[in-house]
């Protein structure tokens, strides 16, 4: 089942500024009723008052966030190499083409009828299609491109924010001053190492999703820990937003973007989800 989310202006072009994250928050459980492949279309209002078409998002999966996050309990994840962010600065007035859509979107200023849980909104295989059909001529949003996320993360894990800035430098994109900033001068000098020494002790130095225990086999720590939400995303650097792993696992984690699912505890991965065997301490990402 597809759906169409009013994605509030403000919010568009503030998730632009700050790095887009292919993923969507909703307090609503419809958000939860899409089937994964199915697409989750966006469209917002433009700074001179028109509505446009911002994204689709062909949703790879869905995940239940940790309790009293602020955007909602529900979240989809768009998978990276079907969805697409579009840039809406020449597109025409869509108005017309989402009154048209088996939806009830009266009244006279379009974003009023899309409120709170009204937001996301359920849409037809026909709705699907004209919208499909539309995107076709639209030109891709420049700034959705993404920082080559797995290598920023390690560079800010590793402390080497000379390494961040350069990697900045390199692939451009529109992150605004305030988000470069925090990757540069704020995220990175802000680890705390003694947060893993912890976990180390807490979990005698075993994954957490596969028990492996490398202490107690060759009398030394290899297990890692990882963030959550990512330090490249905004994320804490502090024991509730992170697990210990082992690098087998830590690596799949980032290769594949794994969300993490709080409802159940686990990561969930393309073909699976694997939960934490161990969870010693509380998680609040």
């Amino acid at each position: 089942m597809p759906l169409l989310y009013y994605w509030r202006g403000d919010n568009y072009r503030s998730d632009l500024d700050h790095g887009v994250g292919y993923h969507l928050n909703q307090a609503n459980p419809l958000l939860h009723e899409i089937e994964l492949g199915d697409s989750l279309w966006a469209f917002t209002r433009t700074v001179s008052g028109a509505y446009a078409l911002a994204a689709e998002l062909v949703v790879c999966a869905k995940t239940i966030n940790s309790p009293g996050f602020r955007y909602g309990a529900y979240r989809v994840w768009g998978d990276l190499r079907l969805s697409r962010y579009f840039s809406v600065a020449y597109q025409p007035d869509i108005t017309a083409l989402i009154r048209s859509l088996k939806i009830s979107a009266g009244g006279d200023v379009l974003g009023r009828a899309f409120q709170g849980h009204a937001a996301v909104r359920r849409i037809t295989p026909e709705d699907n299609a004209i919208l499909s059909a539309y995107s076709k001529g639209l030109s891709l949003e420049p700034r959705a491109r993404l920082i080559p996320e797995e290598r920023l993360e390690a560079l800010l894990v590793s402390g080497d924010a000379a390494a961040v800035a350069q990697l900045l430098k390199d692939e451009p994109s529109g992150l605004d001053k305030e988000r470069r900033e925090y990757l540069t001068a704020r995220a990175t000098p802000a680890r705390d190492r003694r947060l893993v020494a912890q976990l180390q002790d807490l979990y005698n130095g075993a994954c957490q999703l596969c028990g492996w225990a490398p202490r107690s086999v060759y009398g030394c720590d290899i297990c890692e820990g990882h963030h959550i939400r990512w330090l490249s995303r905004g994320g804490a650097d502090e024991l509730a937003n992170l697990v210990l792993v082992c690098p087998n696992h830590h690596r799949a984690i980032h290769r594949i973007d794994a969300p993490f699912d709080f409802s159940v505890l686990s990561f969930v991965f393309q073909a699976s989800s694997e939960p934490l065997l161990h969870s010693l301490h509380e998680l609040t990402a």
